[in-house]
C-alpha cells in the first residue's frame, strides 16, 4: 500500500507541474483545455506520434502544420496520391514511417469508417503501429492508462530509481518501474508530463534537477548517480557504404529522375538513378548512355545503420537519347525539395561542381 500511495504522490506531483508548464504542441490539447472537456483529435495524436519517431519535435512541427493544411482528415490523407505525400515527407527521413501511414490511413478509412479504434488492440493491428504507438495513442487520445516509454522516459525512470542495467537490455524493467506510476487518473496528460520532464528538465546534460517536481524522490540524483544514468551499451561503429549516383540532363533542360522501389531504404521516394550501395568499389550503372563527368568532392549522408559517401556524375545528353530506366522531367516541373535529404545533397553538389576544369571524364 505504500508503495502505491508513493506512486500516486508521484503522479500528482508531476500532473501539477505539467498544469503549469506544459509545453504547446501544435497536436497537443493542453491539460487546461482538457479540463474543459475538449478531447484530442486521434488523427492529430496518431499523425504526430508517427512523425515523432527518431526525430526531434523542432523538425516535425513544421511538417505536421503541412501535412494537417494539406490533409486535414485522416479521410483525405487516405485519398492523397502516393507520390504528393511521400514529396511532403522528404527530409523527414525513415521513409517507411510515410509508407505505413498511408497504409495506416487507407485501414482506418476502409476498416473502420474512418475513426480510429479505441480498443488497444485493434490499433496494434493497424498497419505501422507497434508497440509504442499503441501506448501514446491510447493514453493521449483515448485517455486510457497505458504506459508510454520512450527515450526520454527511459531516463527519467532510470535516474528515479536508481537502475544501473545498461541499455537496451534495461527496457524490460524501466517499462515495469514507469507502469508502476502510471496513474488511472488523467494518464494522458501524465504520458505527456512525464515526456516534457525528459526533454526540458532530466536533460541528458545538465539536467535542471532544481526545477524537477521528483528531485526528493530522484534516487539517482540523492546517491549521485544520476548524471551517468541512463546506461548504454558501447556503439557499434557504423560501416561506410560507396556508390554512384547520376544527374543527366537532357539539352531541353529535363532531368532524369527515378521513383525507388517501395521496399528498402528511401523506399518510394523521388531520386536520382544510381549504383547498389557496398563497403567494397561499387560498380558503375549509369542510367543512360553518355559522357559523364564525376564531380569534384562526394554527396555524404549518414543513415541509422552506416554512412554513405556518393560520387556524383553529371552529363548532358541529346533529345532522342532513351534512359535504361528513370524518367525525364521537364526542368519547371523539376523540385529538389520533393527528395530526400541525401539525393538533394547530390543535385547541391551537381549544381555547384558543374563546369569545374578540374572534373574528371568517364564514358560508358
Amino acid at each position: 500500500m505504500r508503495d502505491a500511495e508513493a506512486a500516486s504522490e508521484l503522479a500528482a506531483a508531476l500532473l501539477d507541474w505539467y498544469d503549469r508548464h506544459a509545453r504547446q504542441m501544435p497536436w497537443r490539447v493542453g491539460p487546461a483545455a482538457r479540463a474543459r472537456g475538449v478531447r484530442p483529435d486521434p488523427y492529430r495524436v496518431w499523425l504526430s506520434e508517427i512523425m515523432l519517431q527518431q526525430t526531434t519535435v523542432a523538425a516535425v512541427k513544421s511538417y505536421f502544420e503541412v501535412f494537417t493544411s494539406r490533409w486535414p482528415t485522416v479521410h483525405d490523407l487516405a485519398a492523397a496520391e502516393d507520390a504528393e505525400v511521400m514529396a511532403a515527407w522528404a527530409g523527414l527521413g525513415y521513409y517507411a514511417r510515410a509508407r505505413n501511414l498511408l497504409k495506416c490511413a487507407r485501414t482506418v478509412v476502409e476498416r473502420h469508417g474512418g475513426v480510429f479504434p479505441e480498443d488497444p488492440e485493434a490499433l496494434r493491428a493497424l498497419p505501422g503501429i507497434g508497440p509504442y504507438t499503441t501506448a501514446a495513442l491510447s493514453s493521449i487520445a483515448f485517455d486510457l492508462p497505458e504506459t508510454v516509454v520512450d527515450g526520454n522516459v527511459e531516463r527519467v525512470i532510470a535516474r528515479l530509481r536508481d537502475v544501473h542495467m545498461p541499455l537496451p537490455a534495461a527496457k524490460a524493467e524501466l517499462t515495469a518501474r514507469a507502469e508502476e506510476l502510471t496513474p488511472k487518473t488523467r494518464p494522458g496528460d501524465y504520458a505527456q508530463a512525464i515526456m516534457d520532464l525528459g526533454a526540458t528538465i532530466c536533460t541528458p546534460r545538465k539536467p535542471a534537477c532544481g526545477l524537477c517536481p521528483w528531485q526528493a524522490s530522484c534516487a539517482g540524483r540523492l546517491n549521485g548517480t544520476h548524471l551517468d544514468l541512463p546506461k548504454k551499451l558501447p556503439k557499434k561503429r557504423k560501416p561506410t557504404r560507396l556508390g554512384f549516383a547520376y544527374v543527366a540532363r537532357r539539352v531541353d533542360g529535363a532531368l532524369l529522375v527515378e521513383t525507388r522501389p517501395d521496399e528498402g531504404l528511401l523506399g518510394g521516394t523521388l531520386g536520382w538513378p544510381g549504383s547498389d550501395w557496398t563497403e567494397e568499389a561499387p560498380q558503375e550503372a549509369p542510367p543512360i548512355r553518355a559522357e559523364w563527368t564525376a564531380q569534384d568532392g562526394e554527396a555524404r549522408h549518414t543513415f541509422t545503420h552506416f554512412h554513405l559517401r556518393l560520387t556524383v556524375l553529371t552529363a548532358l545528353v541529346p533529345m532522342d537519347r532513351t534512359p535504361a530506366r528513370g524518367t525525364f522531367v521537364d526542368a519547371a516541373a523539376f523540385d529538389p525539395d520533393a527528395m530526400p535529404t541525401v539525393m538533394r545533397k547530390v543535385w547541391a553538389l551537381a549544381k555547384g561542381a558543374a563546369g569545374q576544369s578540374q572534373a574528371k571524364r568517364r564514358t560508358s
